[in-house]
């Protein structure tokens, strides 16, 4: 049929000066050909999203909660308060309170911070979404080679020891506080990375 069609366009393009008789005659029996929807070759549907797995986007939200976490803590440094930080929107219990003491006692020395933490490879080594208080945990490789500490009054990088670990291992428990996921301990490992 697809012949047919082609030679019928070919004729009708060329403008030739057919008669009724010298066009092809019609099928003798009706030919019946299914839908195209009904073909199994032709049907197209449509793409679709697959359904994103609850627990890994709450794998995710939590690893870009925790670097939201560390980003305050990083402000809070430099800033020498949490007050004017977000730090309570994503640290609670333990973990806000040891925060808020280590950025008083550094700015009460005369100290400040300048640079940046890297939270490189963060990974959920556990979840427990069952419990009354959902829980996680967290490990990541914090880099703070390229966070400074400076003295205040004199704008100088302070010297610090140079065997002291600059890039290890910490282990951070998240919990699901009714204001949403809370750092609740962040706990510093003897671990180089």
């Amino acid at each position: 049929m697809a012949v047919a069609l082609a030679g019928s366009f070919l004729l009708t393009a060329c403008g030739t000066d057919e008669t009724p008789e010298a066009k092809p005659p019609a099928p003798s029996s009706p030919t019946t050909t299914a839908p195209a929807s009904a073909s199994p070759s032709s049907t197209t549907e449509a793409p679709t999203t697959p359904t994103p797995d609850p627990t890994e986007q709450t794998k995710t939200e939590l690893i870009g909660l925790y670097r939201s976490y560390w980003a305050e803590v990083e402000k809070a440094y430099e800033l020498g308060s949490t007050k004017e930080t977000k730090l309570s929107d994503y640290a609670a219990a333990l973990a806000l309170v040891e925060a808020e003491k280590n950025v008083t006692s550094h700015s009460t020395a005369g100290r400040t911070t300048t640079g940046s933490v890297g939270v490189n490879d963060t990974t959920v080594t556990k979840l427990d979404l069952d419990r009354k208080v959902p829980s996680a945990t967290l490990s990541t490789c914090l880099d703070i080679s390229k966070w400074n500490l400076i003295n205040k009054a004199t704008k100088e990088k302070i010297a610090l020891p140079s065997e002291r670990l600059t890039r290890y291992v910490i282990v951070a428990t998240l919990e699901k506080w009714p204001q949403g996921w809370r750092v609740v301990r962040d706990e510093p490992q003897e671990q180089k990375c």
